[in-house]
């Protein structure tokens, strides 16, 4: 299969939201487990693996003909990794924002996403402290669920004016490079938030900008990535152009997410 389009994606995003709600009861049983360290040094818990297993196995019997890259199964690509840019593949953080989850903070999340020839399509983002649920396709637009409620549709907001945007930081990775951009551009911010509910907050019109000028992984960006896509918004380079995934190090150098349109 060359390409995974749109209609394809939307046939998968309730059996994906299913797995990811699963993954996030798992982890909430875990609660309070103490971290280890891996061998790069950042911290892991077994509710980092156990919502692993959960979400491994479900895309696994999902859809048995595309792979999965997972943050605990590739904790570090190697220099002579090859690239995935290509090809089709799930990309899973099981819990991302490991950090304030063990700090004991709300703000971790689950992320998966479905990535066609560089590009992901459909992504889906737990809560699961909050017993929230965010999830779009590109192209079908996106909704946040309450578990045990009725599904509401997201859209990024109209920027207010004058322009004012509510920036949304990372709590615990905050790089000088994008305190450097934000010294010089006026915001109402920035507000400070661990893992990918910073690009939820501007799917669901709750803030207005995302800059994140140091790099992350494929897996803590692209699930989050879709849904401001899918809900109106943009996610591109600092530079302007399109972020390319599964590279052979599973690096994105740098990225600015906004809730506004492609060419504003």
């Amino acid at each position: 299969m060359a390409v995974f389009d749109a209609a394809a994606c939307a046939e998968l995003i309730d059996d994906v939201t299913t797995i990811a709600a699963r993954a996030a009861t798992a982890i909430l049983r875990l609660a309070g487990s103490a971290p280890r360290r891996k061998p790069d040094g950042s911290p892991v818990t077994a509710a980092d693996e156990a919502s692993e297993a959960v979400i491994c196995e479900g895309l696994e019997d999902l859809a048995p003909g595309i792979s999965i890259v997972s943050e605990e199964r590739s904790p570090d690509p190697g220099p002579h990794a090859g690239s995935i840019a290509s090809g089709i593949y799930f990309l899973v953080d099981p819990l991302d924002g490991t950090q304030e989850f063990i700090a004991g903070r709300d703000e971790y999340t689950v992320n998966i996403a479905l990535v066609s020839a560089g590009t992901p399509l459909l992504g889906v983002v737990a809560a699961p402290a909050a017993g929230l649920i965010w999830r779009g396709v590109a192209g079908r637009g996106a909704d946040r669920l309450t578990l045990g409620a009725k599904d509401k549709p997201i859209a990024i907001r109209t920027r207010p004016s004058p322009p004012s945007p509510l920036v949304m930081v990372s709590r615990s990775h905050l790089d000088t490079r994008t305190k450097a951009y934000l010294a010089k551009h006026p915001h109402s911010g920035p507000m400070a938030c661990g893992s990918s509910i910073k690009f939820c907050r501007i799917a669901e019109g709750a803030a207005d900008l995302y800059p994140r000028l140091a790099p992350t992984h494929d897996w803590d960006t692209a699930a989050g990535h879709v849904l401001v896509v899918a809900a109106g918004g943009q996610v591109r380079a600092a530079d302007g152009e399109p972020l390319i995934y599964g590279t052979s190090k599973r690096l994105i150098p740098d990225f600015i997410a906004r809730g506004e349109p492609a060419g504003r």
